[in-house]
């Protein structure tokens, strides 16, 4: 690595260096041809990296862990979890690396970490590697995530690898680089757990304390504290998923963060049609992961974090118990208000209106929406069309047009803010039909279509002329999906 490159880029192995019974010393498998296929330069400076150095052959290997500073101590994170209800006690970075953390211009630690980057001890049968298409599908929903202004991980870079994966197809490999302010995960606590060492878990969440939630080290039970910090930035996210319609569709507790933020783009998908029984996962056969069942998956993730972090909130079982359930009855009662203050806010309705008169609103609308199946996203939006006195775009999305006009009577009673509408209803999201036709067309080497989805849902509140088409339901043609995690 270049004296400049070197001077200007410091990766710190504060995980590695804390935690080395989470983490194993691992490398990047070398990539036999990288090229860079899309750049999020916006990040990239946030980040403090040099755009232009990272569009360099040398910036590109790094950007897939190949041209490391001699200092980084890049690991595979370990950690345990619960897939579909089932206990794994040790899955861990399979397919993915930590290559450290990085401090932004902001001065806030993120980590930088891999996806696709090759085998670790962790990969069980897995081959690490990961293809082109499901590498891009994080990039644009994780950054369209990010646009909608709901806490997630981002993307920083999709680099090809120039070597052919296998699945049901041979397909162009890629590396994804990615970036959180930790991937300290409910996994990453039940593993610790399991290992009955006490002092690593101790350590653990100290780290996650300081990291994510140091106001809980100000307080006398820093544990329970943590516990209740976390109930809170989960059930706050998820509300924030259901009311943009977002499906994550593998809520294991491995992919659930300590942080609060949205983490891995593998069978996800925004909902189009309202149906609360939306599932878009290949693999989720029973409906576990259905849009309308992910607060109460939530809800059950964040007991299991209970159970492992029990024995630091009291030494006695029994109050530690006691203490962790009083907690976790705090999740509905926050992800309640936070999903109806954001219902309100999408109906154009002052926080201060009377919930009496607000709940019935919300309920009847819902019900009329559920019946025709309307588009989620469009029907939102054109209801600020409506608050403007033009309610035809809303009314032919529905069927009971008496119900709806009665709707519409009582709402525009309260004088619906039709600008604050459009700040809160995205007229723009990652529709499936284009998000395959752009993941398609990456494949086969071109990216055209991928950056002018991202130019449209990465400013997704501001109506264009001339993108008319990132703005409409998928054809008929397009019929039933489903999203694969890529594995």
């Amino acid at each position: 690595m270049s004296d400049v490159a070197r001077s200007t880029i410091a990766f710190e192995g504060r995980f590695a260096r804390e935690l080395p019974e989470l983490a194993i010393a691992w490398r990047a498998e070398e990539a036999p041809d990288p090229q860079l296929l899309v750049l999020n330069q916006p990040l990239a400076v946030e980040l403090g990296f040099d755009p232009d150095f990272l569009r360099s052959a040398e910036g590109v290997r790094l950007l897939i862990g190949n041209a490391m500073p001699e200092e980084a101590t890049p690991v595979a994170q370990g950690y345990a979890g619960h897939q579909f209800g089932w206990y794994s006690p040790r899955l861990g970075d399979g397919r993915a690396l930590l290559l450290g953390e990085i401090a932004g211009a902001d001065g806030k630690l993120r980590d930088i970490h891999l996806k696709g980057s090759g085998r670790t001890p962790f990969a069980r049968n897995g081959d690490g590697q990961a293809a082109i298409g499901p590498m891009m599908r994080e990039y644009i929903v994780s950054e369209s995530m990010h646009a909608l202004n709901i806490p997630t991980t981002r993307s920083l870079a999709v680099v090809a690898t120039g070597r052919q994966v296998q699945r049901e197809s041979l397909l162009p490999g890629a590396v994804l680089t990615r970036v959180a302010s930790s991937h300290l995960r409910v996994g990453s606590f039940q593993y610790a757990r399991a290992s009955d060492d006490m002092d690593l878990l101790r350590r653990l969440a100290d780290h996650a304390i300081e990291r994510h939630h140091p106001s809980a080290g100000d307080e006398a039970n820093r544990y329970l504290a943590l516990l209740k910090r976390v109930i809170s930035v989960q059930a706050k996210l998820v509300a924030q998923w259901m009311l943009v319609g977002f499906v994550h569709g593998v809520m294991n507790t491995d992919n659930m963060t300590v942080s609060g933020e949205t983490i891995d783009y593998g069978p996800c998908a925004f909902m189009e049609g309202f149906d609360p029984g939306a599932v878009y996962s290949s693999i989720d056969e029973m409906g576990r992961y259905a849009y309308r069942s992910q607060p109460v998956v939530a809800e059950w993730n964040l007991a299991r974090f209970a159970e492992s972090i029990a024995a630091l909130i009291h030494e006695d079982e029994e109050q530690a118990v006691h203490l962790a359930v009083e907690a976790l009855n705090g999740f509905r009662k926050e992800y309640s208000a936070t999903w109806f203050s954001g219902m309100k806010a999408k109906l154009g309705m002052p926080e201060e209106i009377d919930d009496d008169v607000a709940s019935p609103l919300v309920d009847d609308l819902l019900q009329l929406v559920q019946e025709t199946r309307a588009d989620y996203t469009l029907f939102f939006r054109s209801l600020g069309k409506a608050a403007r006195g033009e309610p035809e775009p809303a009314r032919r999305q529905i069927l009971d047009l008496a119900a709806f006009d009665a709707w519409l009577e009582r709402w525009r009673a309260l004088s619906p803010d039709a600008e604050a509408m459009d700040r809160i209803n995205p007229i723009y999201i990652p529709r499936n039909h284009l998000v395959e036709e752009a993941l398609a067309a990456a494949t086969e080497g071109d990216t055209g279509p991928t950056k002018r989805l991202l130019a449209a849902v990465c400013d997704p509140f501001r109506e264009r002329p001339g993108l008319e088409t990132y703005a409409e339901p998928a054809p008929e043609s397009f019929g039933s999906y489903r999203t694969f995690c890529g594995t």
